[in-house]
């Protein structure tokens, strides 16, 4: 037991050593590329018009506001070690303090990717499941149909699809938003969050659903093409039974790891569906940030999307671990 505890401990300081390393490489990249975009932050910012009635004593005092004036090695390690003791600097876009925008955006974010997490994890594992066990008859036609045509269709097309089905034609759900037009947060009730949620989570879970079912009904497909089904059925077990005793439980191991590594596509495909929908989440705010130069701001969507990204992956291994011995045994050596 001792000796188990100590080999997850060594784990656990891998993966924080590999995670720090990680945050560092991508908020190293994400400011590299912010350096070299051609958009000055000001000109942006302010607009072409504003810009040019600009005094040459106004424009300095902007270049200095936006920090233009420092060279980008200084500017990085400034923002790093302000980052390290817990400041995330102020959002020019926003006016308003990084940790504060992040706050508001992540409650957005993290309620339109749990949904559509949650959502695409369980109704792909059954689709696939299904599918996987009636191979070439109707309801695998069906289901792999769907799962194809839905992996193929970009997910702005379906949200536009969606909009003008539900919103337009049926006028059943709003077009967008988090909340109602014209309305303050502290008068929206849960009904109405609901509602402005529903069409982003389904968009974005029916994208998602496509991958899980494939790759869960071609892992169905394995286990009931194995050995010990082969010997199950040599002994008179049937149908359902074998569903349920062998091949559902062998099934499930791959379909966690392969849910909580679906962490980073939910995340890449949230910020398409929140700019269709015009959804205040991150995804929105990293684009507002990205086109603005707001490297503050940009950099902590970053490191924040990394950090979830990673912790997905460390719960699948975890969880990989507590299911299968095996592996356990495997990272003790390792």
């Amino acid at each position: 037991m001792a000796e188990e505890a100590a080999n997850v401990i060594r784990f656990l300081l891998k993966k924080m050593l590999k995670a720090a390393v990680l945050l560092a490489g991508v908020s190293i990249l994400a400011f590299a590329l912010v350096s070299l975009s051609p958009i000055d932050p000001v000109r942006a910012n302010t607009g072409t018009t504003a810009y040019l009635r600009m005094s040459p004593e106004k424009r300095a005092q902007m270049d200095s506001y936006w920090g233009k004036e420092l060279p980008a090695a200084e500017r990085y390690l400034n923002w790093a070690a302000d980052f390290v003791r817990g400041d995330m600097g102020m959002s020019q876009k926003y006016n308003r303090p990084v940790a504060e925008v992040i706050s508001e955006k992540a409650g957005n974010s993290l309620a339109l990717m749990g949904t559509a997490w949650v959502c695409s994890g369980i109704l792909g594992f059954i689709l696939g499941a299904v599918a996987g066990c009636f191979r070439d008859r109707r309801p695998d036609k069906v289901i792999r149909g769907g799962a194809l045509l839905l992996a193929a269709t970009p997910s702005f097309w379906l949200a536009l699809l969606l909009i003008m089905v539900f919103s337009v034609w049926l006028r059943w759900l709003p077009f967008g938003m988090n909340i109602p037009i014209g309305v303050s947060h502290s008068e929206v009730g849960i009904a109405d969050r609901i509602a402005h949620l529903i069409l982003p989570a389904l968009t974005l879970s029916l994208t998602k659903t496509a991958d899980i079912t494939l790759h869960t009904r071609q892992k169905m497909l394995d286990i009931m093409e194995s050995d010990y089904v082969l010997f199950a059925r040599a002994r008179g077990e049937r149908g359902s039974r074998i569903v349920r005793r062998h091949a559902l439980r062998n099934i499930l191991l791959p379909a966690i790891t392969l849910q909580f590594s679906s962490v980073s596509r939910i995340f890449g495909g949230s910020v398409l569906v929140e700019q269709v929908f015009s959804y205040p989440g991150l995804g929105q705010a990293a684009v507002d940030a990205g086109l603005g130069s707001d490297v503050s701001l940009l950099l902590a969507i970053t490191v924040f999307s990394a950090l979830l990204v990673f912790t997905g992956n460390l719960i699948a291994d975890l969880l990989y671990g507590i299911a299968d011995p095996q592996i356990r045994r495997g990272r003790s050596h390792g």
